[in-house]
């Protein structure tokens, strides 16, 4: 597999973690460095270790994992999403620090990078140098959760509130997204 081809599948995977870092950009009022930091760090991270981990299984658990990855995909979303509109409509003023849970971050980073995991099962039937790929993979989710966050937060500092709804709807909608795929009702 060359470079390229490499480069490609590192940003088709890191296109959810990506959409995620747009979706909690959203909700910052300024850039929290240290959040979009652990943010950053946490999907890349998990872009790069998912598929070592797939790849050092290869095959032998694939029917256990394949069966359950999108609904487990889904219902993470679809939690983290919910989360987001249910505090955009609370009353409640939010005091607080635009930081977010560690265990948030790591419901996300797991979310968005179980793709990942199967990736690196299909990496262990190709001739593909596995570090190569990881460390491509890893930068180039740190990068684009970077950006993501950068490119959210300047567009939802003018529109918070609804930004932060549509924020947790796009995240419902990647969840429900995986999740017709892997049932085969939607074909991308």
């Amino acid at each position: 597999m060359s470079f390229v081809e490499l480069f490609l599948i590192a940003v088709g995977l890191s296109m959810d973690a990506f959409s995620v870092s747009v979706c909690k950009g959203l909700g910052m009022r300024r850039i929290d460095w240290k959040t979009t930091l652990v943010l950053a760090l946490a999907f890349g991270g998990f872009q790069a270790g998912m598929p070592v981990i797939g790849w050092a299984l290869g095959s032998q658990l694939l029917w256990l994992i394949e069966p359950v990855d999108h609904w487990i995909a889904f219902g993470l979303l679809a939690f983290i999403g919910g989360n987001m509109i249910r505090e955009a409509l609370s009353d409640e003023e939010d005091d607080a620090s635009d930081a977010v849970s560690l265990k948030e971050v790591l419901i996300l980073a797991v979310a968005t990078s179980i793709d990942a995991l199967t990736m690196g099962i299909a990496f262990a039937s190709l001739s593909v140098n596995i570090w190569l790929s990881v460390a491509l993979i890893g930068v180039t989710t740190f990068v684009l959760s970077v950006v993501g966050v950068l490119v959210g937060n300047q567009f939802g500092m003018r529109y918070q509130k609804p930004s932060q709804i549509a924020g947790g709807i796009i995240l419902i909608l990647i969840g429900l997204k995986v999740l017709l795929e892997h049932l085969g009702i939607l074909v991308l």
